[in-house]
């Protein structure tokens, strides 16, 4: 195994990754609340919202984490 560190570009294919998949969780998240409501209440049922991202937010939501780790 090397110890050499990541290039940049090994660098934002894991942090886009990350970001994806924290915005795919967030989203089911949403999703199991509601249905775990709607078990529950079944007088008062909450539609269940049709989510969906982008590119872009998985871009940005990287880009924040990139921030995160380079703040001093």
């Amino acid at each position: 195994m090397s110890n050499q560190g990541k290039s940049g570009y090994e660098i934002r294919a894991d942090l886009l990754s990350l970001a994806e998949s924290i915005i795919i969780n967030n989203i089911e998240n949403e999703r199991q609340t509601i249905y775990s409501w709607n078990d529950n209440h079944s007088e008062t049922k909450k539609e269940i919202p049709l989510r969906t991202y982008t590119a872009q937010d998985v871009i940005q939501t990287a880009k924040e984490f990139n921030d995160f780790v380079n703040e001093k």
